[in-house]
């Protein structure tokens, strides 16, 4: 948005410092680690009663989290407001270019996307924000293995769509 706008960006390094911040102080008050994935685990269990989402990790961290999330979607939005509003657009570049599927295709192409998404985030036991930010500065090595199959994933799919597939 900032941009589409012609704003002036925050340099890099404040955010990073920011979100090193938050997950020390985080660990430090609560003793909890910093993750979206665990945060929908909270939100699946406000409507399924199955044990999965009953474990002691997911109702500890409801009373944190939650709000969390939302302040995450709050922020999305006053971000849009602040900066000149916000609208939907279909446009996606190399993607429209290369393959042109149309307003549904790029639904069922996004949806498929995020199952893989979702699939490897349970796989890898934490999504990129718990493992890539948290478990990387915690130096855990599941996590260092995690982030690295994440990146080298994405690598390689986006190789295979745009060079392989896409002909480019």
């Amino acid at each position: 948005m900032l941009i589409l706008h012609d704003l002036v960006p925050l340099p890099w390094w404040l955010a990073g410092a920011a979100i090193g911040a938050i997950t020390l102080l985080l660990l430090w008050i609560t003793n909890q680690r910093l993750g979206i994935s665990t945060g929908f685990e909270n939100l699946c269990a406000l409507a399924l009663r199955a044990p999965y989402f009953r474990r002691r990790e997911i109702a500890r961290s409801h009373g944190w989290r939650l709000p969390f999330l939302g302040g995450l979607v709050l922020g999305g939005v006053l971000s849009a407001v602040t900066s000149g509003g916000w609208q939907p657009f279909w446009d996606l570049g190399m993607f429209d270019i290369h393959f042109g599927w149309g307003p549904a295709g790029k639904l069922a192409w996004m949806f498929a996307g995020g199952l893989f998404i979702g699939f490897g985030t349970r796989l890898a036991g934490g999504c990129t924000s718990g493992h890539g930010i948290f478990g990387i500065s915690n130096l855990e090595r599941a996590s260092v293995e995690s982030t690295l199959a994440f990146m080298a994933a994405g690598i390689v799919t986006t190789n295979l769509i745009y060079r392989v597939w896409g002909g480019l």
